[in-house]
């Protein structure tokens, strides 16, 4: 298991030839599949509906299940605010084991769910809350291998772990219509209607396997929970991770704060769904509630009772809200950001249609 590190200077050169960039790669080059796995089952719900859609699964409408995404976006959304304070509080390696641990239960959960057509819909609308642990997981990972890395090539490193993390969404869109065709367990589902993907056109009877949409991601989960483990360390310096404190007592804080993430995110939920999606039926806008949940998962946090370390960590981390930079930064990406999920939503819907046109054809 690897150790803690108590000193870590990547910016001296014969330290980071010697040991450091063995390190240093061995921790990104674990980072990057958990971050991939990570945006695959946070995103895959816009693929996911689509199928149970064409295959009349469980009988929900339209309406219904596109609420699915917009409720893991929320919470991903949501769960990135307490994950920027992760790896001050709990460590990197602690972070990204737990994080990609967690993963397991919406992949598992959802296996399990598409494998009984009378699950009931607040099930899925569950797993979809906790899918969000995918997309909370980009702050924390990116805050913890920029540490690794000497500054000339931090770019290098972020850049890596990014972009290829990123590529989880595009492997999600491959593999979970190719995974749902493969007789690899349970009973099956016939698809009504034909089925555009990526992969091509799968015609409407072809027997398909929901429940593999959800166990797939398994397969990445499981040894990649043991690599985070085994593999990746925390740094114990002062400008990283300096308290961490107990293993357990790491995991609790990460564990509590979360919850509080998802509870303010399902607060932001119910405000926004109708009743028939168990809502509170005022549909009040996302541009109010969105600024409701970011200022009371902020507020929050900082009245956590997770002792004086913690209290000392996340004052330190506030203190970045009185920098004009962060202000600024905080605008480009919210624009850059905002640009491009107007052109995700403009794919999935694209995607719709292309289901609609191929099945009319």
């Amino acid at each position: 298991m690897a150790q803690d590190i108590k000193n870590w200077n990547p910016d001296d050169k014969s330290e980071w030839e010697n040991t450091n960039k063995a390190i240093a790669n061995r921790n990104l080059w674990i980072s990057i599949p958990s971050l991939l796995a990570g945006f695959a089952t946070w995103l895959m719900w816009g693929i996911i509906t689509v199928q149970m859609m064409n295959t009349g699964y469980g009988g929900f409408d339209k309406s219904q299940l596109f609420t699915l995404a917009a409720i893991a976006g929320l919470s991903g959304a949501t769960l990135r605010i307490p994950s920027t304070f992760f790896i001050r509080l709990a460590g990197g390696r602690n972070t990204i084991f737990l994080t990609t641990a967690l993963l397991i239960l919406p992949a598992l959960g959802l296996g399990i769910a598409l494998s009984a057509p009378d699950t009931p819909f607040w099930h899925f609308q569950i797993l979809a809350l906790l899918s969000g642990f995918g997309g909370g997981n980009f702050a924390s990972s990116m805050s913890n291998i920029s540490f690794f890395f000497p500054k000339k090539i931090q770019g290098y490193s972020l850049g890596m772990n990014a972009g290829l993390g990123n590529f989880g969404v595009t492997t999600m869109q491959i593999v979970i219509p190719l995974v749902m065709t493969l007789a690899i367990t349970g009973n099956p589902t016939e698809l009504q209607i034909a089925s555009g993907t990526l992969i091509g056109k799968i015609p409407a009877g072809t027997d398909t396997y929901l429940q593999n949409a959800g166990y797939v991601w398994l397969i990445l989960l499981i040894p990649l929970s043991f690599a985070t483990w085994m593999g990746m360390n925390n740094i114990t310096e002062d400008h990283v991770s300096p308290n961490i404190g107990s293993t357990l007592g790491a995991l609790i804080k990460i564990i509590v704060m979360l919850i509080l993430g998802l509870s303010t995110a399902t607060f932001g939920l119910y405000l926004m769904l109708p009743e028939v999606v168990n809502g509170s039926g005022l549909l009040i806008s996302k541009w109010i509630v969105l600024p409701i949940v970011i200022v009371l998962t902020v507020l929050l946090l900082k009245l956590l009772p997770l002792g004086n370390d913690y209290k000392e960590g996340i004052n330190r981390q506030y203190k970045i809200f009185s920098n004009k930079h962060t202000w600024a930064m905080t605008i480009i990406y919210t624009m850059t950001f905002g640009s491009f999920m107007v052109t995700l939503q403009h794919w999935h819907y694209q995607l719709r249609l292309f289901s609609v046109s191929t099945y009319s054809s």
